[in-house]
């Protein structure tokens, strides 16, 4: 039995190679991260000046806006271009591609995982209907964020008399992946992560690339102690191993067995019982507009056709609406998911998005990005940067900076009814909200409803031939999409429909005849 697998993690920063493509995983906070093998593969070029010129490609966000993460890789000489998902966890990185030191590109979240798994099939790339009409249509700029970024990462093709997208395959030469334990044989489990994330899909990639498949582990088990049902990465796609025994759940958690849906019985009673308990805690704070939007968005999730329906929730305001439901004891009433994999629990936010307490289930993430595709999903609630008069949206390119959309295009692409959450200006606003109403102080300096979008990342055109229900939620006013463009049909008790609104958006939307007024429900601190 050979275990010659089994290196340090600079005998595995090694095996890259300068001008290498290397697939990354992880979520903010550093779920999933190979954090070991990164700090390695920085620590070897700044030793070194090698690896040099990699491409990078990454599905989700990965750091900590500081020095973890992406921020190992960001250093001028060792990326050449990156192909990533979600920038802005890297200030670093988002600077080289700001300043042209880098090639940059964004893919869809969900397009990213599954087209690692065509690559690994040697199949002729992803062909899909998500991205049609925004930034990674070729005919909106092809995924290209700066001006060095001069590829075709995808084309438009017809099949069947319907267009298409087809995401070019490329090699993956190193894919640094993580899990929880390896054999002595090699073969690999994630019983302890808090995600499966596209770990399988990233090493099938490298695999069948003919790359390296190197693997940061917390433990090394005996030959045998694996089951063959616990093994999700196999020996066979293996072909290094670096053990860290200081592996943690996240940046700051060193463990958490309710993370990695292990509890069972009445310890995960009692957790579940903890987490309501802190949610109600959560809703009581201090009222402001961002829960008064997440309780006109919470109206819109029993407002379907189905009994229990499933549902996804961005970053943001959007969390706020998890919050809410949580905080009620509504969460029997739907089936919860976030795009990383995950079914059901307490989510987390801020720089924990991505981490449930006691899931019901965890699927990899292609898997679930598959279901989204489909059209499984019943209902979205998402952030946005800016929304136009055609009702696109944009949340990838802000104030001049790579941000990336994550698994946004996937997701509001392919839910039947989108629910868009947010602030209606920003920078210098200010709101005064409660005893039935809203009120604004200041209308702030910066227009979030313009003329056009300076990127998109929702199409609303597209949206119109997909027949999807589509809502824009402000604290001051609620629009609607249709086939004549954007419709202002709610506004908040105690705002001014000319002064607050009209006057304040870069164009004329149209006006419902018969505009309502949100329930003064909404704008009190108590919810009654």
């Amino acid at each position: 039995m050979s275990n010659n697998k089994f290196m340090s993690a600079a005998q595995a920063a090694e095996l890259i190679r300068d001008g290498d493509t290397v697939g990354l995983m992880g979520g903010g906070g550093g779920l999933m991260e190979a954090t070991c093998l990164f700090e390695a593969v920085q620590a070897r070029f700044l030793t070194t000046q090698q690896p040099r010129h990699l491409t990078l490609v990454h599905a989700l966000g990965i750091g900590d806006k500081k020095t973890k993460g992406m921020n190992c890789f960001a250093h001028e000489g060792l990326v050449r271009k990156v192909i990533g998902g979600h920038w802005v966890w890297s200030p670093a990185m988002q600077r080289l591609a700001e300043e042209e030191k880098i090639e940059a590109y964004i893919l869809p979240g969900g397009v990213s995982s599954q087209l690692m798994r065509e690559i690994g099939a040697g199949r002729p790339g992803l062909f899909t209907h998500v991205g049609l009409g925004t930034v990674c249509d070729p005919r909106q700029g092809g995924g290209r964020m700066n001006a060095s970024a001069q590829d075709d990462l995808a084309e438009v093709v017809q099949m069947d008399g319907r267009e298409y997208l087809r995401y070019k395959p490329f090699p993956i030469h190193v894919a640094l992946v993580r899990a929880s334990s390896a054999d002595e044989d090699g073969n690999i489990s994630f019983e302890h992560e808090a995600a499966n994330l596209d770990a399988q899909s990233l090493a099938l990639a490298a695999r069948n690339s003919g790359g390296k498949v190197i693997v940061q582990v917390k433990q090394r088990l005996p030959h045998g102690a694996l089951k063959a049902r616990e093994v999700r990465i196999p020996a066979a796609w293996v072909d290094a191993i670096v053990v860290d025994p200081e592996q943690k759940a996240s940046y700051d958690i060193p463990f958490d067995a309710a993370l990695s849906g292990e509890l069972t019985g009445a310890a995960r009673l009692d957790g579940e019982r903890a987490d309501h308990a802190a949610e109600v805690a959560a809703a009581q704070e201090a009222f402001s507009e961002r829960q008064a939007v997440a309780r006109r968005a919470a109206v819109e999730l029993f407002n379907t056709d189905k009994v229990r329906p499933v549902v996804n929730y961005g970053v943001g305001v959007p969390d706020a609406v998890a919050k809410l439901i949580a905080a009620r004891g509504e969460q029997h009433r739907i089936y919860q998911t976030i795009e990383h994999g995950t079914y059901g629990g307490t989510l987390l936010d801020g720089v924990l998005f991505g981490y449930a307490r006691n899931a019901s289930a965890m699927l990899d993430a292609a898997t679930q990005f598959d279901f989204y595709a489909g059209g499984g999903l019943d209902i979205a609630f998402l952030g946005f940067g800016e929304f136009d008069e055609q009702g696109s949206v944009n949340v990838s390119r802000l104030g001049g900076l790579t941000v990336g959309p994550g698994g946004f295009i996937d997701i509001a692409q392919n839910a039947r009814k989108v629910v868009f959450c947010g602030t209606f200006a920003a920078k210098g606003v200010k709101l005064q909200t409660g005893e039935g109403q809203m009120r604004v102080l200041a209308q702030g300096s910066v227009k979030k409803l313009v003329k056009a979008v300076d990127q998109i990342t929702f199409s609303g055109p597209q949206s119109l031939v997909r027949g999807q229900t589509v809502l824009y939620l402000t604290e001051r006013a609620s629009f609607r999409l249709t086939s004549e463009g954007i419709e202002l049909y709610e506004i908040a008790p105690g705002i001014d429909l000319q002064r607050d609104v009209l006057d304040q958006m870069d164009f004329a939307p149209r006006v419902a005849a018969d505009v309502s007024v949100m329930p003064t429900r909404h704008f009190t601190a108590s919810e009654r």
